[in-house]
């Protein structure tokens, strides 16, 4: 168990490395693309830089407005604070703030850049279908994604992503206005460059790159979680019992999109576990792994 842990933890580190090179080298595509203007280079990237600062200290706000979550007091979910209050005097975690979603799918997430700005989130759905144990199961998972600071390495990956999506755009829109083609000294026609066609395709791939070491980031952090969370309750059934639940409830969370969906626990979006030729191709962009698979984890513990 702990090996898988330094595994993930290990892995989740590798993989927003890969981010930062692939933002730099986007930047650097940009500028070469313009000719050798590396002064488009450097405002790319420290825009990127302005963006991923911006969202460090916005992105979990953003979540809980595009979740449509409201705050609530121990008097208005007595036993949803209770829960959680009891959990983090267990484990000296901060208390975070307390959230509700109107939403009817049971499913809840954590968001913020530290424990000290931390926030949970839960849907009514969740609230009404879980009894006490698989409750503490839930909330035992997102404050263990608060506890191993997942809910910021989750905010880097949101960051990293958009600030791809952008060098991204802003690099075609440069070699477009630059005719498609990087002039070398010594160049007989105006043809467009081999290379910059290959930078053009580079360019189209990066986002969906990052978007796909975005669900590794994801599903690597879930199996996590997932163990934390019996370790901090010492008892796995309530979380499996929860998991199942899950599994077994087929209403779409209609709270979440596309640029949240990796912050639930459970995978939000429809169109989870598609079948056919393209399983594959569509498991790549997974935020999370199958619910069986976490489920037949836990029970090995």
């Amino acid at each position: 168990m702990y090996s898988a842990i330094a595994r993930n933890k290990r892995n989740t580190w590798f993989i927003l490395t890969g981010f930062v090179i692939v933002l730099g080298l986007l930047g650097l595509l940009a500028g070469w693309l313009a000719g050798n203007n590396w002064w488009i280079t450097a405002f790319i990237l420290v825009f990127a830089a302005g963006y991923a600062t911006f969202q460090y200290f916005m992105a979990g706000r953003e979540a809980l407005a595009l979740a449509g979550a409201f705050p609530v007091t121990k008097g208005d979910a007595p036993r949803y604070h209770r829960i959680v209050e009891n959990l983090c005097i267990t484990t000296g975690t901060p208390m975070p703030k307390l959230y509700v979603v109107e939403d009817p799918a049971p499913n809840a997430f954590a968001t913020g850049r530290n424990p000290q700005h931390a926030a949970i989130a839960v849907t009514t759905g969740l609230l009404d279908k879980m009894n006490r144990v698989e409750l503490e199961g839930v909330v035992a998972h997102e404050l263990s994604h608060i506890k191993n600071y997942d809910i910021l390495v989750s905010t880097l990956a949101v960051t990293l992503v958009g600030a791809v999506a952008l060098l991204s755009d802003m690099a075609i829109r440069t070699m477009w206005w630059n005719g498609g083609r990087v002039r070398r000294q010594g160049d007989r026609d105006n043809g467009a460059n081999p290379l910059a066609l290959v930078g053009f395709a580079m360019l189209i791939i990066a986002p969906l790159a990052a978007k796909a070491m975005q669900a590794a980031i994801s599903r690597n952090r879930e199996t996590l979680a997932d163990v934390s969370a019996v370790q901090m309750t010492r008892y796995p059934p309530g979380l499996i019992s929860a998991l199942e639940k899950l599994q077994a409830d087929t209403t779409v969370t209609h709270s979440a999109s596309t640029a949240t969906a990796h912050l639930w626990i459970e995978q939000p979006m429809s169109g989870v576990g598609d079948g056919g030729k393209l399983k594959k191709s569509h498991s790549m962009f997974d935020t999370h792994p199958p619910l069986d698979e976490r489920i037949a984890l836990l029970r090995e513990l």
